[in-house]
């Protein structure tokens, strides 16, 4: 703990005053002296070693991390050291994370009321897999035309449980994403899923089927995208994280890429600053394991 406070007031001291940083921290001048004085060496392996961790852990997140869940996955490694630290090595670096814009919503065309209701009302969290779940789609764009994405998303794990991609926006699309996710078995009787007004999501064929699967429909307002924020947060990120990067000649190309997402990095590794920073599958196998210890 106290080689850690070190190393903060270390990586503080070109915007700090170390006298202060020292009182701030209940430090004392001859421990920080000591510290200090150590064989060089010693203390320039270890930070040798943290930077050499640092851009690991970097690069296998697609350069898509932060100091914040850089730190994170050092913890989860064992290798123990500050949050400032690891923003100090990160600059010195120049590893600079891939920023997540804020989404703009697809512009649908809006479906009939239908009187379907708001079953969230903006809590996307759930006690339970299985039991909220939300979707929408979007698009990506190629030289063939545009490649449609809709996914199912668990509101308890933050996991996507069901994805389909095609060349239309039509309602089967929506609907191979949802027998994806029911594939699972994760699916509880009841369970919600949530969309916008979208006119695919409002169809009779759509609630038709819905009700053949024991799902409820539940739907936000027209144009108000915080009501869906938890799927258009999610399409934030694989187009911002990942996507951005390519130019796609054909949809092939783009759903190669759509599933290394989802599958390779998403679901397995992501850390999720909404589930502790912890990967969606993880939160979602310790669900599981307690209700079947249960």
């Amino acid at each position: 703990m106290m080689l850690a406070t070190y190393e903060l007031i270390d990586a503080e001291k070109a915007y700090h005053p170390i006298v202060k940083m020292r009182a701030w921290m209940g430090v004392s001048r001859s421990g920080y002296d000591d510290w200090r004085e150590r064989p060089a060496s010693a203390t320039a392996q270890r930070r040798a070693m943290l930077a050499g961790l640092v851009a690991e852990i970097f690069t296998d997140s697609h350069e898509t991390y932060g100091y914040r869940r850089v730190h994170t996955a050092l913890l989860r490694r064992g290798e123990h050291c500050s949050a400032e630290l690891v923003r100090t090595v990160m600059r010195e670096q120049g590893l600079t994370p891939a920023q997540v814009r804020a989404f703009r919503p697809v512009t649908t065309v809006q479906g009939d009321f239908r009187g379907i209701p708001d079953l969230v009302g903006r809590d996307f969290t759930a006690e339970r897999p299985g039991t909220k779940l939300v979707g929408d789609i979007t698009y990506v764009r190629t030289w063939e035309g545009f490649l449609y994405l809709a996914t199912v998303i668990d509101c308890h794990s933050k996991a996507v449980l069901g994805w389909a991609m095609a060349d239309h926006y039509r309602t089967g699309l929506v609907k191979d994403a949802i027998r994806m996710a029911a594939g699972t078995g994760l699916l509880q009787p009841g369970a919600v899923f949530h969309t916008d007004r979208g006119s695919n999501d409002t169809s009779d064929d759509f609630g038709r089927f819905l009700t053949n699967l024991q799902i409820r429909r539940s739907a936000g307002r027209t144009g108000i995208c915080y009501d869906n924020t938890m799927a258009e947060s999610f399409f934030s990120a694989i187009k911002n994280e990942w996507l951005h990067r390519f130019v796609f000649t054909t949809r092939a190309k783009a759903k190669r890429q759509v599933i290394r997402y989802i599958e390779g990095f998403y679901n397995r590794r992501r850390l999720h600053s909404a589930l502790g920073y912890r990967p969606p599958l993880e939160v979602l196998n310790e669900s599981l394991s307690s209700q079947t210890a249960a």
